[in-house]
């Protein structure tokens, strides 16, 4: 069972095909944005791949992952239950760069796919694609609004919600933005993962990533920051924001990981097992896919010895 489930990865990924898809199955599309920032850092392709890998092992859930932007061919769309965006975002997310792509994207929420958005894919321009944001998964990042701070956050209690499902209280230092732009009366938004931003979070000057007096406020107020939520939408589709995934080596964190798994089988409508969703990655697994992003190759293997 596990090989049929490799081998539909392996074309689902490599070859550009949709995986073989049972009558129950809910097919998953990650897309992975292109190289960002230094080695083990912002690794869309690696994340991506490594989260599709994990989910082929979910009964009932295909994941198919398109690398380095947005699809060539957007038939790759075709019978998704749920879409997850891993890439850089702002002015240069890869959905809002035509009225076109977000046309395509709106259409397909609208037919009640799910829509879910990894670190800085949360974050798109207020004007070009912030409304749209809101009503896919309803929150995002908003310039001059929400900030980007590397920060231990301390999660120490847990809603009840089916994303949940298995993940204990942790700690995880990552770029934790927060302070996100929510549907009025946070309509529809489940918070999921919450913490207290501490002080050292606003050591920086106002900016449009940085601060500014509302933020400042609710951290000295000490109101708790969700970094992650879920969202039903008014016609029954699902989204939701998860705002770390800056360091990959987060991804080898079992409860982490486990959070973005469940929210992805949420959002796409599959069944969550019991216990949550269950993997186990090796720190040579983390290593696999990365970007080169100016790494020297690693040195070949020596030969064997001749017999």
């Amino acid at each position: 069972m596990k090989k049929q489930l490799w081998m539909n990865w392996v074309g689902a990924v490599l070859l550009g095909g949709a995986a073989t898809l049972g009558a129950a199955d809910k097919k998953v599309v990650l897309l992975a944005g292109t190289p960002s920032h230094g080695p083990g850092e912002h690794e869309h392709n690696a994340g991506c791949l490594l989260l599709g890998r994990l989910l082929n092992d979910v009964p009932g859930i295909k994941a198919v992952v398109n690398t380095n932007g947005w699809p060539k061919d957007t038939s790759i769309f075709d019978g998704a239950a749920a879409v997850f965006v891993y890439c850089d975002g702002g002015g240069g997310h890869m959905v809002n760069q035509s009225p076109e792509r977000l046309k395509m994207m709106d259409d397909l929420v609208k037919r009640g796919i799910g829509f879910g958005c990894c670190h800085y894919a949360v974050e798109v321009p207020k004007e070009k694609g912030g409304s749209e944001f809101l009503n896919w998964m309803g929150g995002y990042f908003e310039t001059h609004w929400s900030v980007n701070p590397h920060w231990d956050a301390n999660f120490t209690t847990l809603p009840k919600h089916p994303i949940t499902t298995g993940v204990n209280p942790f700690t995880m230092r990552d770029e934790w933005y927060f302070h996100m732009r929510f549907k009025e009366g946070m309509t529809g938004v489940t918070p999921i993962l919450s913490a207290l931003a501490p002080e050292n979070t606003m050591n920086r000057p106002d900016g449009p990533h940085s601060g500014n007096p509302a933020v400042r406020e609710a951290v000295k107020n000490k109101e708790p920051q969700h970094v992650m939520w879920a969202y039903e939408r008014p016609d029954g589709g699902r989204g939701f924001g998860f705002t770390g995934g800056h360091f990959h080596k987060n991804w080898g964190q079992d409860d982490f990981r486990r959070v973005v798994l469940n929210a992805i089988v949420w959002m796409a409508k599959g069944e969550i097992p019991a216990g949550g969703v269950q993997s186990r990655v090796t720190p040579a697994e983390l290593e696999e896919n990365q970007d080169t992003k100016g790494r020297k190759p690693k040195p070949a293997a020596a030969p064997a010895p001749a017999k």
